[in-house]
């Protein structure tokens, strides 16, 4: 894997030079989460870009290599582990259309028997996280161990702040897991789930390692190593889903904005992907009203805007 940092012949560095001095200039960056503690300190004002061409070279801006709380970004890759395992028979306990309410909304899993709107929301996720459980035993350990390889770096770990933080003030997610479990759509002890699912969202990442992460659904489903994950269709879906549902009940405007598959986190980072050619991650923890960095989502916008890359 290459790290390149210098500025000279990089296609990309430029672009993200150009957008970093914008976004640099623009008042109004939204607050951090201030629902989980742990996040509420950061500096809205941050800002950090890295984008990550298919063969590993990787390029970034501003605190790019400073790590943040990856969050629900997370569910990406826990999505990408547990659909390599159990294939189509995950889309019976979870589906594939936006939600059109909040992340952690109780109201549509009643009249849809207990079965999430997507895998993204958190009802969603922590299906995903539960199936994942039954067939690793660890799926917080699994999915860390999976990022490491992925991003090159054995330094990547849990936040135990955050994951207390979030356990402290996690009553909307433990009934969303108890109401779904009266339905039959979760196997673990609600308890053990939860636990697997707030050390799965305090994992700490930089851009850079997010980036690099992602890279295997730029490659349709090839890892770092050159083995396969995923088959070329089931990228596809990842792709497709984090399209249609990624920036929760923005996704709409942010695929008309962006127009990439993404993925954002209340830490403030967001990935995105251009098939067959990179994967990109920008973070900045001021949020809007819907849980997406502001200045993420513009950084974005800017990138599909300047370089013309994008799925349309």
């Amino acid at each position: 894997m290459v790290i390149m940092t210098t500025t000279s012949s990089l296609p990309f560095l430029p672009v993200l030079e150009r957008i970093a001095e914008e976004i640099s200039r623009t008042p109004g960056r939204g607050r951090a989460a201030d629902y989980i503690p742990a996040l509420a300190a950061c500096d809205p004002r941050s800002f950090g870009m890295a984008v990550a061409e298919l063969d590993g070279t990787v390029y970034g801006v501003g605190d790019w290599r400073q790590p943040f709380s990856t969050q629900s970004i997370t569910k990406v890759f826990t999505l990408a582990l547990d659909l390599a395992r159990e294939g189509d028979e995950l889309w019976e306990h979870v589906g594939r259309e936006p939600s059109g309410n909040p992340f952690n909304s109780l109201v549509q899993l009643e009249y849809e028997n207990g079965i999430p709107r997507n895998p993204f929301i958190n009802a969603g996720a922590l299906v995903v996280t539960d199936r994942l459980q039954t067939r690793t035993s660890d799926a917080a350990g699994e999915l860390l161990a999976f990022l490491r390889a992925e991003s090159g770096n054995p330094e990547l770990d849990f936040d135990k702040e955050v994951a207390a933080s979030e356990a402290a003030h996690g009553d909307r997610n433990a009934a969303l897991a108890h109401f779904m479990a009266s339905y039959g759509n979760i196997d673990n002890e609600v308890p053990v789930l939860l636990d697997q699912y707030f050390r799965q969202c305090s994992i700490a990442a930089s851009c850079a390692d997010l980036a690099l992460a992602t890279g295997f659904l730029a490659r349709h489903g090839i890892r770092a190593d050159g083995s396969r994950l995923l088959s070329r269709s089931q990228a596809k879906q990842v792709n497709a889903v984090m399209l249609t549902c990624g920036t929760y009940d923005a996704a709409g405007d942010f695929a008309y904005r962006v127009g990439l598959p993404g993925k954002s986190g209340v830490g403030g980072g967001i990935i995105a992907v251009v098939p067959g050619r990179c994967t990109l991650c920008v973070w900045s923890p001021g949020l809007d009203e819907r849980g997406n960095s502001v200045a993420g989502v513009a950084a974005l916008d800017r990138f599909t805007t300047l370089t013309g890359l994008s799925v349309f």
